[in-house]
């Protein structure tokens, strides 16, 4: 099977017509972002913010479009806003030299009876963050928050998984998603929205456009926290929501080991950059808990995010081991705190989220369930 190419997809496109312009999506300059990618397909299709619902039907036939094409394997189209000021269109053998830049914020949209945000990230991939955002948006209900939780890690969304939920989030409207509830939470991911196995190879804009949705054009009713599982690192969908959400306070995860501290660091001067308070840091992995013996081995080294913390000056909100059931009932959609609550596995999460909970009642100046709503930047 041939391998279809940026030049094939512009040409697609080109056959689909923006009714508004009178032209084809191409000529009118909507499309942005165009990836390829060993069959995959991604873009944006840039639309007045008024008038997103409206464009959806357009969105469809430029997904279809492309489709029809031989080699395609997937195709991903987003809507998002246009920019102020207009960039070329995917000209045939036209590539963008530098990623774009995001539009200036043009006001604020109400994340209506959503109360805080909580974002827990971490520097780098592979220390269990969203193994601790699960079981800390969990525990964080189990103590009596209304809580909601974000799966804002784009190109690796793991909520679904441990979650143990699939398919796609209904709409009573056509506009809002409702958000998928279990274990008393409710929660939202582009997994499910996309096939576990289907790469996601969105650039900047996309990525800042999808984070933006999930948040303004999801139905979360009355939440006191909503816990935002970041992706690992310090890129643009990290910046999107340091920046431009208005963020009651983080969450950093790390492992012991100096090579993970060290990413940590630059996740914890990164929201202090950006004026988002951190509540302090959870060292994940901090022993392996022996299933025979119960003995404890600090495989990683001992200590080492405690004495971060004490560094930087901020709290160090407790160490979570390196234990066989939690990573088994993660995998299997079962997280410990959902389904063994009352089990030493479960402890250390509770623990942590009486602390962050602390945290939180002190940022919004007493009970985080008695404070105003708050708002998302455009």
């Amino acid at each position: 099977m041939a391998s279809v190419t940026r030049d094939d997809v512009a040409a697609a496109l080109s056959t689909v017509r923006d009714e508004e312009s009178g032209k084809d999506v191409v000529s009118a300059g909507l499309v942005q972002g165009l990836v390829v990618r060993e069959g995959h397909v991604g873009f944006s299709i840039e639309v007045d913010p008024a008038k997103g619902a409206q464009k959806e039907p357009l969105r469809k036939a430029c997904e279809q479009a492309v489709k029809t094409l031989p080699g395609v394997l997937s195709v991903t189209a987003v809507l998002t806003a246009h920019r102020d000021t207009p960039s070329p269109s995917p000209a045939k053998g036209h590539s963008h030299a530098h990623p774009e830049q995001p539009r200036a914020p043009q006001g604020a949209m109400q994340i209506p009876g959503v109360k805080a945000i909580i974002a827990v990230a971490s520097g780098k991939g592979g220390v269990g963050k969203s193994t601790v955002a699960v079981n800390l948006a969990l525990a964080l209900s189990k103590l009596g928050r209304r809580v909601g939780l974000l799966d804002a890690d784009i190109y690796g969304p793991s909520v679904p998984r441990m979650m143990g939920l699939t398919g796609k989030p209904e709409s009573k409207d056509g506009k809002k998603l409702l958000p998928k509830e279990k274990y008393g939470i409710k929660t939202m991911s582009i997994g499910y929205l996309v096939n576990e196995d289907t790469p996601m190879i969105w650039r900047g804009p996309m990525v800042q456009s999808a984070l933006t949705q999930m948040m303004s054009d999801v139905e979360w009713g009355e939440l006191d926290v909503l816990v935002v599982d970041m992706p690992p690192g310090t890129g643009d969908a990290q910046l999107t929501m340091a920046q431009r959400v208005p963020l009651t306070g983080a969450v950093v995860v790390s492992t012991p080991q100096e090579i993970a501290l060290i990413d940590a660091r630059k996740g914890f001067a990164m929201f202090e950059k950006t004026h988002v308070p951190v509540f302090g840091i959870v060292e994940n992995m901090a022993y392996f808990v022996s299933p025979g013996s119960g003995e404890k081995s600090y495989i990683f080294g001992e200590g080492g995010a405690r004495r971060m913390a004490e560094k930087l000056g901020c709290d160090f909100l407790g160490e979570v081991p390196l234990h066989m059931t939690i990573r088994e009932k993660s995998d299997n959609g079962e997280p410990v705190v959902a389904t063994a609550p009352d089990s030493e596995e479960a402890k250390p999460f509770l623990d942590i989220a009486r602390r962050v909970g602390e945290h939180l009642d002190r940022a919004l100046g007493g009970d985080a369930r008695k404070a105003p709503a708050i708002s998302v930047e455009d």
